[in-house]
């Protein structure tokens, strides 16, 4: 059992879980078994809780856990299926020692952070690496975070236990590019090894992130300075067309035979042919491009939603296309209407979202795109906003609205769920993880998926109301997807449209570049369809 740990240092949102998944990459093209998990220092439970301006899109596993969006990463660059063992924060940790102090576990011992919170990390560890052959474990945050050194000090010792010869730390770090001096600077680099030395801890690579080529006369500075071999010090630059060109370029650096070789792993040679084939299809398609408008109340912030674009791009590989992502608040939309922002589209995606602003700009874009044919994606509350268009527009239910957004609202065609009612605390109470949706024969999502049953994962509180339902696909609001043990409602399809379908799940968590999720991939491809007639 090998155990590969990656730190950052200098600034945060370095790229230390685009790292960790790129390596993990470069591991499973040599036939290895990987999994790759995230130990997050904050001392929330979950990022579930958490506003998407303090920490981008919240990512859920098939078992209901919300965690962090590297792991994301990880799940989309490797073949990993991960779970609530594989993110684990500070809050995790406290609550479970505290909770063992109070049951008297510790026997009447003084509890404290050495041993008892990190032997709390170090036994995650140990279970999380069963079953694989390399476990990669990110450390978040940046070294000297006062935060971060229980979990630092728990991988000090853990290194000691199941012997250096068999864990591998890896440090990320960046060089800064003085413009007025014309050169990278490398003393931010040696202060942050420095830092890690401190605490007991010698990176054996450094993977150092920058804007502009290392020298070699830079490498060997950073290889006296820091203490890392020259053939360690990797070069890793900004990527210029799509992050999944990282793999490819820490192949080229040897990243991955150092790795094998330092860990003593026999593993046979990589095989970058499918990656390449995943970055040729990126950077250079051959089917043409479209322009998808993703109309939300986060748009300016880049992380937000980060899944759907990925998955957005995972389907321009699918077909084989480039994929434009307009960014469109709902907001504006809601001020100036849809059609200065939207005539342009061709196709529309509202992301999924809590509370009421910019809800009647989502509306309008809902409805731009039912009366003018365009093709329209729904995710979870953009389902949700196709229901009350077609309720409001429709079925002529005026004032219809999600009891979310408007309790006393005459038409709650959208309505809280049953188990939801009485539910006071907000952390991981929602309808989470995977659950099983039954396709209808004749649908556009059952033509997409090409089977009878799928599993896909969901973050809610709120559904579609079935006491609507007769009602609206009288009027031409198909079901096109239920749930087959507790009816609820899951796809929804406009019936006199090239494509308009809305999901109250989240495909975006299930798609990767070597693997695009079949909604996005059709959607992607209606929307090329209506671009390639509007050319002619």
């Amino acid at each position: 059992m090998k155990y590969i740990f990656i730190t950052g240092g200098v600034v945060s949102s370095l790229g230390k879980g685009l790292t960790s998944g790129a390596l993990g990459a470069l591991l499973e093209t040599r036939k290895l078994n990987v999994r790759i998990q995230k130990f997050d220092p904050y001392l929330n439970v979950d990022p579930g809780t958490m506003s998407p301006f303090q920490h981008g899109e919240v990512y859920v596993l098939d078992d209901g856990a919300e965690t962090d969006l590297d792991l994301g990463h990880y799940e989309r660059f490797t073949h990993c299926k991960l779970s609530k063992f594989n993110n684990l924060t500070s809050g995790q940790i406290y609550e479970h020692v505290l909770q063992k102090e109070r049951r008297g576990d510790y026997l009447g011992k003084t509890v404290q952070v050495i041993p008892h919170v990190t032997n709390e990390i170090k036994a995650r560890l140990y279970a999380a690496g069963e079953g694989v052959d390399v476990l990669i474990t990110e450390i978040g945050g940046t070294v000297g975070d006062i935060e971060g050194l229980p979990f630092l000090e728990a991988l000090r010792q853990f290194s000691l236990e199941v012997g250096r010869e068999n864990t591998l730390f890896i440090h990320v770090t960046l060089l800064p590019y003085l413009k007025a001096a014309g050169e990278l600077k490398t003393k931010p680099s040696q202060q942050s090894v420095a830092k890690l030395r401190e605490i007991g801890i010698q990176p054996d690579i450094l993977v150092c992130r920058t804007e502009q080529p290392m020298t070699d006369d830079m490498r060997q500075k950073l290889s006296l300075f820091c203490n890392v071999e020259q053939k360690a010090v990797i070069e890793e630059m900004d990527v210029k067309r799509s992050i999944y060109e990282l793999p490819l370029m820490l192949a080229e650096e040897g990243m991955d035979r150092l790795v094998v070789d330092k860990l003593g792993i026999d593993a046979p040679e990589s095989d970058m042919s499918a990656w390449s084939s995943i970055v040729r299809r990126l950077v250079s398609p051959k089917g043409g491009e479209v322009k998808i408008a993703v109309v939300g109340k986060y748009i300016d912030l880049q992380d937000a939603y980060k899944s759907i674009y990925e998955s957005l791009a995972h389907a321009g590989v699918g077909n084989d296309c480039s994929v434009k992502i307009i960014r469109v608040d709902s907001e504006d939309v809601e001020r100036d209407g849809a059609q200065k922002h939207l005539s342009g589209a061709d196709g529309i995606l509202i992301p999924g979202g809590f509370g009421d602003r910019g809800i009647e700009g989502k509306i309008l874009a809902a409805k731009y795109a039912r009366e003018n044919k365009i093709p329209y994606f729904g995710i979870c509350l953009g389902m949700q906003i196709a229901v009350i268009e077609y309720a409001r527009d429709v079925l002529g239910l005026d004032g219809a609205n999600s009891a979310e957004f408007n309790e006393s609202t005459l038409y709650p065609v959208i309505t809280i769920m049953d188990d939801q009612k009485d539910i006071v605390d907000k952390g991981a109470t929602m309808r989470l993880g995977s659950y099983e949706c039954a396709l209808v024969d004749g649908s556009k999502a059952r033509s997409a998926y090409g089977q009878n049953s799928v599993r896909e994962r969901h973050r809610h509180r709120f559904e579609y109301n079935n006491a609507y339902r007769k009602r609206l696909e009288e009027a031409g609001l198909m079901v096109a997807g239920l749930n087959p043990k507790r009816n609820l409602v899951e796809i929804v399809e406009v019936k006199d449209h090239p494509w308009m379908v809305g999901v109250q799940f989240h495909p975006e968590f299930q798609s990767k570049p070597s693997k695009p999720h079949p909604l996005f991939c059709a959607f992607v491809a209606e929307a090329l369809k209506k671009a390639s007639a509007e050319k002619k």
